[in-house]
């Protein structure tokens, strides 16, 4: 995914809403894959049901904390890992997402800024 260089002119609007498509499937794929991580292993390790895994998992992933007790010592390193884990991933998919917003704005206002010395 090459975005164009600061002497460059900025890209179509059109152009633009297909590298945001892209940037925001690829956060999703992200989200999928670590969610299917916690629930997996909440639902194997940590022995709780399908639906309380993936409360789980979207709560840790979120940020939002556990809400439910982990009991046996493989589940509580589970669970201290996937937390460890969600903590990156989440900040992670959030630069994803938005990493062709903030390079349009700065494109933008450095093309105003290039267009101004020039005169």
């Amino acid at each position: 995914m090459k975005l164009e260089h600061r002497s460059q002119k900025v890209v179509p609007l059109p152009h633009f809403f297909i590298r945001l498509g892209r940037y925001g499937l690829f956060a999703v794929l992200l989200i999928a894959i670590s969610m299917g991580i916690g629930v997996l292993g909440y639902r194997f390790i940590g022995q709780i049901n399908w639906l309380d895994s993936f409360y789980m998992s979207s709560m840790i992933l979120t940020g939002m904390g556990p809400v439910a007790e982990m009991t046996t010592p493989g589940a509580k390193l589970f669970s201290s890992f996937y937390a460890l884990y969600s903590g990156v991933a989440f900040l992670s998919i959030t630069a994803v997402f938005f990493a062709p917003i903030i390079h349009r704005l700065l494109h933008i206002l450095q093309v105003e800024l290039d267009e101004g010395e020039e005169q």
